[in-house]
């Protein structure tokens, strides 16, 4: 950093506020500095500034599953937070193994990351008490942490499957089938609760044989279909509980001479060339991302007092594929 400071004609501490981010320091001169560094090929000593500051500017994104579209987006809004606290992001994907999720969380711990964000799987994040009594905070994004108080930012899941299966009704649909997750999923737990309180707004009956969870698999969404769409009388309409769900579903009715309508929760990419336009309850992933990123780095700032629960509203995206009347007689 000296040499730096020589090669740029100013002081020390002017060096130290531009690398580590700092305000105070006119653009002329971080100019100066930055072109110094690139001539002296300078590399900040992080584990000196470990030593000095206690962090390590880094932090964590533990995901589900990092390939899938959704946890991506996410993945890209909470890295720009990043990037804009001068902070590097490390992330891992979970695969929805709670041991696995527990190892990657301790690993980050181990490495000293400043603070994790987290998609959990797990059904007991107790494990995280004495890191974040020791001053790593944990912000739970997507879904709440079970065992511990601590910061969660979640979509506003029951609103949204309520809203939509409400729109199917005022459509005309009195059969609504709810395909979903394993309904031990905190996000499939809620939007059942949404699909049921629409229909008892509605004054509806809810026949349990509408219902399905279970895996996602293409497979098993197959068979959920087959059992709701057959025999005497066989569900109008569909809420496919997430997008991994309704591209299964997609590739099934392609197969039906009759569709049911059909709205999906989580938008999908080329929904609006299907035919017809898929029909969503929309989550904000960019919202849930850079909420929970912002969170994290306000505990980071010392931002004290109990968990957190922030809630980032749905949207309906009307397309054409739910508002569809269901067959005469049906």
């Amino acid at each position: 950093m000296n040499d730096v400071a020589a090669e740029a004609g100013v002081s020390l501490k002017t060096v130290s506020r531009v690398v580590n981010g700092e305000s105070g320091v006119t653009p002329a001169l971080a100019e100066r500095v930055q072109a110094a560094i690139a001539e002296l090929g300078f590399r900040r000593n992080d584990t000196a500034r470990l030593l000095r500051t206690g962090r390590t500017a880094s932090i964590a994104l533990l995901l589900e599953d990092i390939g899938d579209p959704f946890s991506s987006l996410l993945a890209r809004a909470v890295q720009d937070v990043a990037v804009e606290q001068g902070c590097l992001l490390f992330t891992a994907s979970s695969g929805e193994d709670a041991e696995r999720e527990r190892e990657l969380a301790m690993a980050f711990c181990a490495r000293r990351v400043d603070g994790l964000v987290i998609v959990p799987s797990g059904t007991d994040h107790s494990y995280l008490s004495p890191e974040i009594v020791a001053g790593t905070p944990v912000v739970f994004l997507d879904r709440p942490a079970a065992g511990i108080d601590a910061d969660a930012v979640l979509s506003d899941n029951a609103g949204g499957a309520r809203q939509g299966v409400t729109h199917l009704i005022r459509h005309g649909h009195r059969r609504i089938g709810f395909v979903g997750d394993l309904p031990g999923i905190h996000t499939c737990a809620e939007r059942l609760r949404g699909y049921r309180q629409a229909m008892a707004q509605a004054h509806l009956p809810v026949d349990e044989r509408w219902i399905a969870t279970g895996p996602t698999t293409p497979a098993q969404v197959g068979l959920s279909l087959a059992r709701l769409l057959e025999g005497p009388e066989p569900v109008t309409a569909l809420l496919t509980a997430n997008n991994r769900i309704t591209t299964a579903a997609l590739g099934v009715l392609g197969r039906h001479d009759t569709r049911p309508a059909l709205l999906g929760f989580d938008d999908l990419e080329l929904a609006a060339l299907l035919t017809p336009g898929l029909t969503v309850v929309a989550q904000d992933p960019t919202a849930l991302g850079r909420t929970a990123a912002g969170v994290l780095f306000d505990r980071l700032r010392g931002e004290t007092g109990p968990g957190r629960r922030i809630q980032i509203p749905t949207r309906l995206i009307v397309r054409g594929s739910a508002e569809q009347a269901p067959p005469p007689g049906r």
